[in-house]
């Protein structure tokens, strides 16, 4: 398995772009299961998640293409099956936003149940459930979700818990369902906001994306569209944590930091000298850090995706920070690395209390799932030493040429294939 390399103590400068949205950009690709028509998408990040879903949908018979730069064609005119296997499903968990898609438009699905990070249980009990309220007939068969359904009818939805990927998934069945469906408790993350405003292009009746009350007119058919895909703003959040880890000055094009409130608020007040502009970040840090508490929440909070770079940061800061992960409950797993890295860091249940210490020293350290090998990176970039990231699949599934874009910005990383 390939390998990272960093040497610390290199601070960054220079500017960089920043990649599309993963999150964004693996429901998009779903939803051109939704119509015959061609679907044409531009600022694809090349990540691994991204090819797995391609590969998927290539197994059902749609026609995936992409050229040599960030754009993808999807064709979902010749379906040759209507299942997505153990096989691909096992490795991302967002392979289960082909069931509510195959369901509206063909009126059955055999989707396996999913896999992805170990950070945590994520049921899919609620996509289920508001899918068996919109009509269908849903079992689990060995391991399969098994759905069937005429035609999909409106309903009002309110599901226990707020959930992105079931708010996808429920939305784009019911966007050719009969009749007016209401998403109540609905994400208002900006993935499911670009998801929507997509959907829309494609001929849906959508109102209330952003907001936790989503209303849907269902409509006979969608047609083709062309949709460029947001930017990644934990991708922007890595790169800023970085910044205000390892020091120095840089500047993120194709950003968008309308949607990154709670990161930029939370690195201002770590220290971090930050201006926006529509689409571009500049970001300073030529001091040791405050520490700052922070508890993970649904947009617009605290992304539970970015808690473990901001806890890299927290650890070389001044004083000691307290930090809450809300979301999912097994997701400190790098606590373990950063100690091996010289962090002071205790864990009680849900909340870690991170005491910042002066340096870190660098070591052999291990990736356990996608942000976590984000942060063990950038605390490399500021441990004394050499540090030695293994398994960093994890990385390659939500962070395109993570090393090429530090390199870029005058870190001393380099990848080791093995």
């Amino acid at each position: 398995m390939d390998k990272l390399r960093i040497t610390g103590g290199s601070q960054l400068k220079g500017e960089i772009s920043v990649s599309g949205a993963k999150n964004a950009a693996l429901p998009i690709l779903c939803a051109g299961l939704l119509t015959a028509d061609t679907l044409t998408l531009t600022n694809v990040p090349r990540l691994n998640d991204i090819s797995t879903t391609l590969k998927l949908l290539g197994q059902m018979g749609v026609r995936c293409e992409r050229d040599e730069g960030n754009t993808v064609s999807i064709t979902a005119n010749q379906l040759t099956a209507l299942e997505a296997p153990y096989e691909l499903v096992k490795t991302m968990r967002a392979s289960i936003l082909v069931l509510g898609p195959l369901l509206a438009r063909f009126g059955e699905a055999r989707v396996s149940l999913p896999g992805g990070c170990a950070i945590g249980q994520r049921p899919v009990d609620q996509h289920i459930r508001g899918l068996a309220a919109l009509g269908a007939d849903i079992r689990i068969e060995h391991g399969f979700v098994i759905a069937k359904a005429k035609r999909l009818q409106g309903a009002v939805i309110r599901t226990d818990m707020v959930t992105v990927t079931g708010t996808e998934n429920l939305m784009m069945a019911a966007v050719l369902a009969e009749g007016q469906t209401v998403l109540e408790n609905a994400a208002r993350e900006p993935e499911v906001v670009d998801l929507a405003e997509l959907l829309i292009k494609m001929g849906a009746r959508i109102k209330g994306h952003g907001t936790d009350r989503i209303v849907i007119d269902g409509v006979q058919a969608l047609h083709g569209a062309t949709h460029r895909v947001i930017a990644d703003r934990i991708e922007a959040g890595s790169f800023l944590c970085a910044v205000g880890t390892a020091g120095g000055d840089i500047t993120l094009r194709d950003a968008a930091p309308q949607t990154m409130g709670a990161t930029l608020s939370k690195l201002t007040e770590a220290g971090l000298s930050i201006t926006c502009g529509d689409d571009w970040i500049q970001a300073s840090m030529h001091k040791r850090p405050r520490a700052v508490d922070f508890r993970t929440q649904e947009y617009p909070g605290f992304a539970t995706d970015m808690q473990a770079q901001l806890m890299a940061l927290n650890t070389i800061a001044e004083g000691t920070s307290v930090i809450v992960e809300t979301i999912f409950e097994n997701r400190y797993m790098h606590v373990q690395e950063l100690l091996r890295l010289g962090a002071n860091i205790d864990i009680d249940g849900h909340t870690a209390v991170v005491r910042g210490v002066q340096k870190l020293s660098g070591a052999t350290v291990m990736a356990t799932d996608l942000r976590a090998s984000a942060s063990l990176v950038i605390a490399g970039l500021a441990a004394e030493g050499e540090t030695l990231v293994e398994r960093i699949y994890h990385l390659d599934r939500g962070y395109e040429r993570m090393e090429h874009k530090l390199r870029a910005l005058g870190a001393n990383i380099v990848r080791i294939s093995s």
